[in-house]
This record gives structure tokens, sequence and C-alpha cells, in this order.
């Protein structure tokens, strides 16, 4: 593709202040590289792979309120994790941050255990364990 020819059409990237940096050919058809802020396709992918991810905060969120998970699920959902991610972050084994997803085992939880769940999802221990997904 010629440089004058790459597309800019705003996006998800635009309204964040990022580019995406991709090869192009100049005038003398010499490979260089050039920014762009998207493109239609490139635009609908990313705007499908948000509301994806959105549905899967709001479902999160209601399952939190119905007691069915802990707000761990939540929290990672809108951290764009999964439970591998977690667990890495957290350093503990997969399983059991698997374990700490269910409501009972979640509020049994001390301190220092939730204090490392909030390090990762940026918040304090007090919004973790208070957060009942109904607000």
């Amino acid at each position: 593709m010629k440089k004058q020819d790459l597309p800019q059409d705003e996006s998800n990237m635009k309204t964040a202040n990022m580019t995406e940096v991709l090869y192009v050919t100049d005038d003398n058809d010499n490979y260089t590289t050039a920014n762009s802020i998207g493109w239609e396709a490139k635009k609908l992918a990313l705007d499908e792979s948000m509301a994806l991810i959105q549905e899967r905060i709001e479902e999160a969120k209601q399952q939190v309120a119905n007691n069915i998970v802990s707000p761990i699920i939540y929290f990672m959902e809108v951290n764009k994790m999964d439970l591998s991610v977690l667990a890495s972050y957290v350093g503990m084994w997969k399983w059991r941050v698997k374990r700490h997803t269910k409501p009972n085992i979640f509020k049994k939880l001390d301190d220092k255990v939730l204090k490392k769940y909030a390090d990762t999802f940026g918040i304090t221990v007090n919004e973790l364990k208070n957060f009942d997904g109904k607000a």
C-alpha cells in the first residue's frame, strides 16, 4: 500500500490517543513505516471485540450480584484477564485462584491474600471485599 493511500478512519485507537505502525511504500516503492489511526475493517473488529468484553463484564457483575461467583471474576473481566493470567500476577496456582472465585471461599480469605488480588486489580482490599455487583 502506498503511504498516501493509508486509511485514517477514526476508531477506538484515536480516542485512546493510539496509532498503529504499518509498513507502506513511499513514492520510490521503498518500504517504510507510517502511523494509522485505523480503517473501517479494523474499526468494526475492535468495536465488536469491545462489545463482547463489555457483555462479559456485565454478566460477571450480575453473577456477583446473584452470589454465583466472587468479585474476583468481575475484576478479572474488567482487567481483561483469564484465570491463568491472574494466577501468574498474584503468584498462586491456577486451581487456587479458581477456588477463590467461589463466594463461600472468597468470604473466608484473609486480607493478606485479598491484598494480592486488590493490588493486581488496582483497587483497595475494601473495594474488593465490598463489591456486591449491584452498584
